[in-house]
């Protein structure tokens, strides 16, 4: 009878251990074709193998929260399960006619304006949901007008750690200065989600803010 107390004791501490140890949620944030998904494939893919969504040209392709389950990412001997999540493009304004410029029929073009304006709703929920936020912009592109304001807003209020990524590095007008300027109290490092420089530094900036949670 002892015995069997003691079993059920230790099986049940033995059960909360890892019921308590969950994996922790990085979301990818940030505004139409930045990168964001880009960035979260190259990681994927270089951990697990597979991607995490589809890229395009055309604004807006991610549409939706898409994710990957236990992405265990290894850095200086260092081994953390991530569940990695993507989040469609924030923007304050989308209008249908954007995609016609992209040869995108008008019927579907309405579609998919409609289905990205649910998506940004849908990320700004999934906000309550993150452990550590990633927010991805064009370093080529002007840092005020690529609706940082409300992304940062939502994560000042919910106390979510934050690391920005200045991406595009690769190309003559990536400017991370700007990027670096306009979040003096982040931390913001620079990278090419195309060709996959500079991820050290993301890794380590993701292991120490994991610390945080």
């Amino acid at each position: 009878m002892v015995i069997k107390i003691f079993k059920n004791f230790f099986s049940r501490i033995f059960i909360n251990i890892f019921k308590n140890k969950k994996d922790i949620k990085l979301g990818f944030y940030g505004p139409p074709n930045s990168g964001k998904t880009s960035l979260a494939n190259r990681i994927c893919k270089d951990f697990t193998g597979e991607e995490i969504g589809s890229v395009s040209k055309v604004p807006h392709e991610t549409r939706s929260i898409q994710f990957k389950e236990k992405v265990e990412i290894s850095y200086k001997g260092k081994t953390m399960t991530f569940k990695m999540i993507d989040t469609p493009g924030i923007a304050t304004r989308i209008d249908y006619e954007d995609f016609l410029k992209y040869k995108i029929k008008r019927g579907q073009a309405k579609i998919r304006a409609k289905e990205a304006t649910q998506g940004i709703i849908e990320s700004i929920k999934w906000l309550d949901d993150m452990d550590i936020v990633v927010i991805v912009l064009d370093s080529t592109e002007n840092p005020y007008n690529q609706v940082n304001i409300t992304i940062i807003g939502n994560l000042v209020a919910r106390n979510i750690p934050v690391l920005i990524v200045a991406n595009k590095i690769d190309l003559k007008k990536s400017n991370m200065k700007k990027i670096t300027s306009a979040f003096p109290e982040y931390e913001v490092i620079g990278t090419s989600a195309k060709h996959g420089d500079n991820l050290e530094e993301f890794y380590e900036s993701i292991f120490k803010l994991s610390k945080k949670i």
